[in-house]
């Protein structure tokens, strides 16, 4: 207990905890929107669907800290960055000079980084939702006169509860491990629990004799709780139904 006690007094620790919040949250959101627009459009009868779908993913075969120092040395480089020489194209002055990676602005350019990262993999479990939907429900439905979206609405997300539920729990174990992009992204800002546990239980380059065994196993037990109760409460709430056509 009191190691927990300390834990909660320390405010870098603290800060961590709304960091983490904020990314699951807002992260979270615009992760699981894009994923499902995504796989809704690459289950449509378009040309060069599969290579698409390839170049989505492809981020997530690639190491979590390589993609990160992409994001930090090519593409918010404030002199040659992606950003900035496509905002310089297209004659957007005040976006172009924008700076990605200073103090106010890292926590923002860490969680794009984060999304581009992880929109691919939980495009994959919705599109396998999606393909296993009979098409018996869209054929009824469009002999009803519903419209595409009206389909989507009370047809593929009504069918996807279950999917949505895995992909939440997933979405949480794979938040609260977020350590590569936090690592890369250095700073208060940008922050994790997963950076804390290891820093407190390894030491850093700064300040090794900080170790503290007792911290850290205190900090992850309190991320294994978080991640069990999110888990349960969802299997909870979330149920899967049976439709019949």
């Amino acid at each position: 207990m009191k190691n927990f006690t300390q834990l909660f007094a320390t405010p870098l620790f603290v800060r961590s905890l709304w960091n983490i919040l904020k990314i699951w949250i807002y992260n979270g959101i615009a992760t699981m929107i894009l994923s499902v627009l995504f796989a809704v459009a690459f289950t449509k009868k378009i040309r060069f669907k599969r290579f698409f779908r390839m170049i989505v993913y492809l981020p997530n075969v690639i190491a979590a800290i390589a993609v990160g120092y992409m994001w930090l040395l090519y593409v918010y480089n404030g002199q040659f960055g992606l950003l900035t020489t496509l905002f310089q194209k297209l004659g957007w002055e005040q976006m172009a000079s924008f700076q990605w990676l200073s103090s106010d602005h890292m926590f923002l350019s860490m969680c794009i980084a984060n999304i581009f990262g992880n929109v691919g993999y939980f495009m994959m479990m919705f599109i396998a939702g999606i393909e296993k939907i009979s098409s018996d429900y869209y054929e009824a439905a469009s002999i009803e006169g519903a419209n595409v979206w009206q389909q989507f609405i009370h047809i593929t997300l009504p069918l996807l509860k279950g999917v949505f539920r895995t992909a939440i729990v997933l979405w949480t174990t794979r938040t609260m491990g977020f350590f590569a992009l936090s690592q890369v992204f250095a700073g208060v800002n940008t922050y994790t629990p997963m950076l804390f546990t290891y820093q407190t239980l390894f030491g850093t380059e700064v300040a090794s004799e900080s170790v503290n065994a007792g911290m850290a196993a205190a900090a992850a037990v309190l991320m294994t709780v978080s991640v069990g109760i999110i888990s349960t409460t969802l299997n909870h709430l979330i149920k899967d139904e049976n439709y019949e056509i």
